[in-house]
């Protein structure tokens, strides 16, 4: 198998399979999972930085990169608890619907704020699965909020990131080294009954805690070597099987009701994905063939 491939099943993979390891934890409650996850990704993150000795980055950060990665912190905060919460209060299905509108969201941000421009098949799938949330919130009597948080706190975390200048990983370093200490002062002073310390909990849920720093920078890691070796195209068309992972964990495994009226408004959104991805398919083969035509035409001068 094709190395990238190889590291983008790892990725999507974990992240596919991500509910079932917080329904494990859910005895503890989701900010004390939150911190925990903070705290032990830096540990994991600073250890993989040394190994690798990459920690030249802090000498190119000034006050605006820290500012820039402070709301970059803020929204995967949203994003992370609003996914915790959401998982063991038995939402599984629409977290993994706010995971299938991401794509889109992404594509909305870009045209808004990056000045890219939609393409009229962009547009029909953008005005298509809005149809598909409106037709969500008005047959089940309420807005999808979960999926919409999540699709557009990762949008805009995306968004930023990619304006930031630090890659994935360096990133991710320090915007737990930011997030570090209000977590470890949770853990510490807050007095949630739900959060077991370290000493106190069971080893079963101690050693899900400290796994939590490695469940989120493993398929980091894999993600962002699976992007240096395929194309955009593959990698944006595989970003569907962590969804359709969680997805059928919802329905499948945890019995999450997936009612006529919840079905009809994922399949108007499955649509939209549909045309946007078979319009990005077309657009790549068209350009990877007028490549090989430029370059058959400068063979041949």
């Amino acid at each position: 198998m094709n190395r990238g491939l190889l590291y983008a099943f790892v990725a999507y993979g974990m992240w596919g399979v991500l509910p079932i390891y917080w329904k494990t934890l859910q005895s503890v409650s989701p900010a004390a999972v939150l911190s925990h996850r903070m705290v032990w990704s830096l540990v994991v993150i600073g250890v993989i930085l040394t190994a690798r000795k990459e920690w030249a980055w802090i000498k190119w950060v000034d006050h605006k990169t820290v500012l820039t990665f402070v709301a970059i912190a803020l929204l995967l905060i949203v994003n992370w608890y609003t996914y915790l919460w959401a998982i063991n209060a038995g939402f599984i299905v629409e977290s993994s619907l706010g995971y299938f509108i991401n794509p889109l969201v992404n594509v909305l941000l870009g045209g808004l704020f990056l000045g890219e421009r939609l393409r009229p098949v962009q547009k029909v799938a953008i005005g298509i699965a809005c149809a598909g949330v409106l037709y969500l919130t008005l047959s089940l009597g309420a807005l999808p909020w979960i999926a919409l948080t999540l699709a557009f706190t990762f949008g805009l975390y995306g968004l930023l990131k990619k304006t930031a200048g630090l890659n994935a990983l360096d990133g991710l370093g320090l915007e737990m080294t930011i997030l570090s200490l209000p977590a470890l002062a949770y853990l510490l002073f807050a007095g949630d009954p739900a959060s077991p310390s370290l000493l106190t909990g069971t080893p079963f849920v101690t050693a899900l805690l400290v796994g939590t720093g490695i469940v989120t920078a493993i398929p980091l890691l894999a993600f962002a070597a699976a992007a240096r070796r395929l194309t955009l195209t593959t990698l944006g068309l595989m970003q569907y099987m962590a969804p359709t992972m969680q997805f059928l964990i919802g329905v499948y495994i945890y019995g999450e009701a997936f009612t006529p009226a919840r079905a009809v408004g994922f399949v108007i959104i499955w649509l939209a994905l549909a045309l946007y991805s078979g319009e990005t398919i077309l657009r790549h083969r068209q350009r990877s063939q007028q490549r090989a035509q430029m370059a058959k035409a400068v063979a041949a001068d």
